[in-house]
């Protein structure tokens, strides 16, 4: 894929990964993976990570690294990634143009 655009953290997703990976004592470093899955088909997964792997695509914000493996960037390509808190609850959400269906949790996705 000529054209991948390495996916982003807005401010607000940058400062709860640096608020949660300080209190676990780990590098601010959020991974964003796909999975098979979800009710529209693939589901995104988030985890911190100790560092980034041969291969990641990694963009920075106010000091807080998104790493995403090879595979799951073409699924995620120019997406960027938000902390929305609601009355619903607080979750981080991706914002992904190639994303042709979702679902209200906000969690799955379809191409």
């Amino acid at each position: 894929m000529a054209d991948t655009q390495a996916p982003t953290l807005t401010d607000s997703a940058a400062k709860r990964v640096a608020w949660i990976a300080e209190r676990q004592n780990k590098p601010a470093i959020l991974r964003l993976s796909v999975e098979g899955g979800g009710c529209s088909g693939f589901q995104y997964k988030f985890d911190l990570a100790e560092g980034q792997e041969d291969g990641d695509l990694v963009s920075e914000t106010a000091g807080v690294k998104l790493v995403v493996d090879p595979v799951s960037l073409d699924l995620v390509s120019g997406s960027q990634v938000d902390f929305v808190e609601s009355l619903g609850g607080a979750a981080f959400r991706v914002e992904n143009p190639q994303a042709a269906a979702g679902c209200g949790c906000g969690s799955s996705f379809g191409i």
